[in-house]
C-alpha cells in the first residue's frame, strides 16, 4: 500500500518551522541557527513535540494508526489531546541517509505555505529518533484512488480538479519560492487528496534547494523508477524540467488510468510513458481518444479538456529537458479550460436573450486576439450560413491545439533566463496563489 504521505522523513535538531524568515545561515557545519518553541503546537505558536506527546498521540505507535510505510519511515495517524487529527512520519532509525533527508524536509517545508502543498506543522527530535508532524490530510492518494484494487473509478471533473491543483502546488514550489525548489519526488502517491478532492503535493523528503540557476548534481539515487526523466538516467542532473517530466507522467496515469510501470501489460507496453507516446501523437493529430483514454471512463469526458490534457502531457513527456514547458505554461493550460466553462450551470436553450452560437464565436475570437494571432475579423460574427457554421465547426481542433500549443511553447527560449517575477522574499510570506 503506498504511503498516505510519501516516501520519506529526515534529520535535524530543533528547528523554528512555520516562520516566515529565512532561515539563518551560520558558519557552523550544520549551517542554520536554531529557534525552538514551546512543545506541543498545532495551529499555535509552538510548533515541537516531545517524543511523550506522539506517542500518547499514536497510541504508541501502533499497528492500527499505521498510514503507511515510505522509503525512509513510517507514517501513523494521530489524535492531539484537543481532538485535531495528524500524521506523524517516523525515521527508520539507523538510516543515515533518512537523517540527512530530514533535515532538508525540515528546512524546506517549513518556509512553504500553499492550499494545493501539505503543510508541516512540527517534528521532533529525541535522541536518535526523528519524527515529523503533518497535518493530516484525509483521503488518502491520488495512486490509491487510480490504482487501488476494487476502487470506482474517478470521473474526469475530478481528474482534472486533481490535475488543476496539483500543477498549482508544483508551480508555486518552482516558480515563487526563493530560492526555487525541486520537489524530485513526484508521483501519484506523493499527491494526497482531501474529502473534496483537492490535491496535495506531499512529500518533499528528496526535495533540495535549487540555488541560483545551478543545476544540481548528485550521486545518490533520487526519484521512483517510471517517473523519472530521462536526463536524470544518464546525467544525474535534475532541474524543474525534471518535475516537469514527472509530471506529465501524473496527467498519463490520470488520462489513461494506467500505472507508469506495469508488468502485466504486454512485453513492451510496461512502460506508460513510451506505451503512450505515438498514442499521444494520434489524438493530437486526429482529436479521437479511444486507444488513450482510461476505458473506466465510458467515453465521459469534456473532448476539448481531454484534447488540452493530452497536450499539456505530450509536451512535458518530451524527451529533451528544454522543450518541455515551465509548471506555470501548464497551469495557465488548466486555467484555460476553467475559462471555457461558462455556462454557470445554465442549459442549451435555456437563454432567451443571447445567442449562444454567437457567444461561442465571441469567445473564440477574444482567445485568439489574446493569444496574439491576427487572423481574425468582424465577419466571424456576422456570416450564420451553414457553410460558414461547418467552417467554425471545423476548425474547432485546431484552434484548440493552436491555443494550448501558444502556452506550453510560450517563452521556452526564455527558461535559462532569470525568473521574470520578483521573489526577493522567502515563499512563505506569499499570499497562496489559489
Amino acid at each position: 500500500m503506498p504511503s498516505p504521505y510519501g516516501s520519506s522523513p529526515r534529520a535535524d535538531s530543533t528547528l523554528k518551522v512555520n516562520s516566515a524568515a529565512p532561515l539563518i545561515q551560520s558558519g557552523s557545519g550544520s549551517g542554520f541557527a536554531y529557534s525552538p518553541r514551546e512543545p506541543g503546537g498545532l495551529g499555535h505558536s509552538r510548533s515541537w513535540f516531545a517524543y511523550e506527546e506522539l506517542v500518547v498521540a499514536t497510541n504508541g505507535f501502533s499497528p492500527e494508526n499505521l498510514l503507511g510505510e515510505g522509503g525512509f519511515g513510517y507514517v501513523y495517524k494521530g489524535f492531539l489531546p484537543d481532538g485535531r487529527v495528524i500524521a506523524v512520519k517516523q525515521l527508520k532509525i539507523g538510516s543515515g541517509q533518512g537523517e540527512r533527508e530530514f533535515k532538508a524536509e525540515v528546512e524546506i517545508i517549513s518556509r512553504i505555505h500553499h492550499r494545493h502543498l501539505v503543510s508541516l506543522v512540527g517534528y521532533c527530535v529525541a535522541d536518535s529518533r526523528r519524527l515529523l508532524v503533518y497535518e493530516y490530510v484525509p483521503n488518502n492518494t491520488l495512486y490509491f484512488h487510480l490504482h487501488g484494487e476494487d476502487r470506482p473509478p474517478m470521473n474526469w471533473e475530478t481528474r482534472v480538479k486533481v490535475a488543476a491543483g496539483a500543477a498549482r502546488g508544483l508551480a508555486y514550489l518552482h516558480e515563487d519560492c526563493h530560492p526555487r525548489i525541486i520537489h524530485r519526488d513526484i508521483k501519484s502517491s506523493n499527491i494526497l487528496l482531501n474529502k473534496d478532492f483537492d490535491a496535495r503535493v506531499s512529500d518533499f523528503g528528496l526535495a533540495k534547494l535549487a540555488l541560483d540557476a545551478n543545476t544540481h548534481v548528485t550521486t545518490r539515487v533520487m526519484g521512483t523508477f517510471g517517473y523519472m526523466a530521462p536526463e536524470y538516467a544518464s546525467s544525474g542532473k535534475l532541474t524543474e524540467k525534471s518535475d516537469v517530466y514527472s509530471f506529465g507522467v501524473v496527467l498519463l496515469e490520470l488520462i489513461t488510468g494506467r500505472k507508469p510501470v506495469d508488468s502485466s501489460q504486454p512485453l513492451g507496453d510496461e512502460s506508460l510513458v513510451e506505451w503512450a507516446r505515438p498514442l499521444l501523437n494520434h489524438a493530437i493529430d486526429t482529436a479521437e481518444f479511444g486507444a488513450l483514454a482510461d476505458p473506466r471512463l465510458e467515453n465521459n469526458f469534456v473532448e476539448s479538456d481531454m484534447f488540452r490534457m493530452v497536450e499539456a502531457a505530450a509536451a512535458c513527456v518530451r524527451h529533451s529537458a528544454t522543450k518541455r514547458p515551465r509548471m506555470g505554461q501548464v497551469v495557465r493550460v488548466f486555467d484555460s479550460m476553467a475559462a471555457a466553462d461558462i455556462t454557470n450551470g445554465m442549459q442549451m436553450g435555456q437563454s432567451e436573450i443571447f445567442n449562444s452560437a454567437e457567444q461561442s464565436a465571441e469567445l473564440r475570437l477574444y482567445r485568439r486576439m489574446a493569444f496574439g494571432s491576427h487572423n481574425y475579423s468582424t465577419d466571424y460574427f456576422t456570416d450564420s450560413s451553414p457553410v460558414h457554421s461547418q467552417a467554425r465547426h471545423a476548425r474547432s481542433h485546431s484552434d484548440l491545439h493552436r491555443e494550448t500549443t501558444h502556452i506550453l511553447e510560450l517563452d521556452l527560449e526564455c527558461d535559462n533566463q532569470p525568473m521574470e517575477r520578483k521573489r526577493n522574499s522567502p515563499c512563505g510570506s506569499h499570499s497562496s496563489p489559489q
